[in-house]
């Protein structure tokens, strides 16, 4: 299993949210670019970034601070946030992000992703972001009432290879991750699984290991140094 350590963008800064609640968010660092050499650093090979900006409002606010991040740490990347047009993956792609992340854009734009998929393959990637079992959109801050489950099933036929499935009431919150929510996934679709929100110890880190996912986000327990990032590397392969 792959660890993908996050950076979340806010103004030009690496964030993160408590809940996916813009008003509760928590400015950790200023300078992106030096998180991501300090996960390089502990041995990650992978960057999971999401725009927050973008992901409420659209656009690609902190392009310029991708554009760096990127070229200065070499990381398989893959980014989320406000990728709503075909144009917009053409223009993080040749950024030198490795994969980006449509969420709003696979709700809302029926074809969309079907057409992403038919131009760029493995390149894209959906996130399912979950409130209650239900998807929600614009940086969360919608609820759409579609079912989780069935939306991947929905992806998987459309051609999608990776989902990052996120459970917001986990995100942030360091009570742990939806282990049940991963093992249906698991067991239900074949496309590559990163789970994301909550992974906050190594025994979490290890129980989805063992469920043979293909990724791991982890986020708030490694700016706070709740977990041990180079070790939670080691116990993931």
């Amino acid at each position: 299993m792959n660890i993908f350590p996050a950076i979340d963008l806010f103004g030009g800064s690496a964030v993160r949210l408590y809940k996916g609640d813009y008003n509760q968010m928590t400015v950790y660092n200023t300078d992106p670019a030096a998180v991501a050499a300090d996960f390089r650093a502990k041995g990650a090979s992978f960057l999971h970034m999401v725009d927050l900006e973008g992901a409420r409002s659209g656009g690609t606010p902190n392009k310029d601070t991708i554009r760096r991040v990127v070229a200065e740490t070499k990381l398989f990347t893959e980014l989320g946030g406000g990728i709503r047009t075909l144009r917009t993956i053409e223009d993080y792609l040749e950024i030198g992000v490795n994969r980006v992340i449509l969420g709003t854009a696979a709700v809302t734009e029926p074809g969309f992703v079907e057409e992403a998929v038919k131009r760029y393959g493995d390149h894209i990637a959906v996130g399912a972001d979950l409130r209650d079992g239900q998807v929600a959109i614009k940086g969360w801050t919608e609820r759409t009432g579609a079912d989780g489950m069935e939306f991947c099933r929905r992806m998987e036929a459309l051609g999608v290879s990776t989902m990052i499935v996120t459970d917001i009431s986990r995100d942030g919150a360091m009570r742990g991750t939806n282990r049940a929510l991963y093992k249906t996934l698991s067991d239900t679709v074949k496309m590559q699984i990163i789970a994301s929100g909550g992974v906050s110890t190594l025994d979490e880190v290890a129980a989805l290991r063992k469920m043979d996912l293909y990724g791991a986000i982890i986020g708030k327990a490694y700016y706070t140094g709740a977990i041990d990032l180079a070790k939670a590397i080691e116990v993931a392969k």
